[in-house]
């Protein structure tokens, strides 16, 4: 993995995401977890929805199926997946973002 995070995200509670080949960090707060994300190899992402997601992409390319609508981010683009939208996509491997999660249970930090 790369340096990208500081060492204040680099100490947060590592999340437990069941997606091969990631390094994330939990921020947790009372409605709502932001994730600092890393992927070390390529992921596909089966389609389902949840809560309201926005992401900032800081390294790398994700492909997205919005609403059945194919987007491709790199870095420096925004994503946002209102609640309840169906999407499913590939993360390569070198990508890193920042996401919000408008839900506070998204994920758990790893026991």
């Amino acid at each position: 993995m790369s340096e990208l995070f500081p060492a204040p995200v680099l100490a947060l509670p590592e999340a437990d995401i069941p997606l091969p080949g990631i390094k994330a960090y939990l921020s947790q707060a009372e409605n709502h977890q932001i994730i600092f994300m890393e992927f070390s190899q390529d992921v596909d992402l089966a389609e389902h929805a949840h809560a309201a997601q926005w992401g900032i992409v800081l390294e790398g390319r994700i492909d997205l199926c919005i609403d059945g609508v194919p987007h491709s981010f790199t870095k420096g683009d925004r994503y946002f997946l209102p609640a309840g939208v169906k999407h499913s996509g590939k993360i390569y491997a070198g990508y890193a973002d920042m996401t919000y999660f408008d839900q506070k249970d998204r994920y758990q930090a790893k026991k």
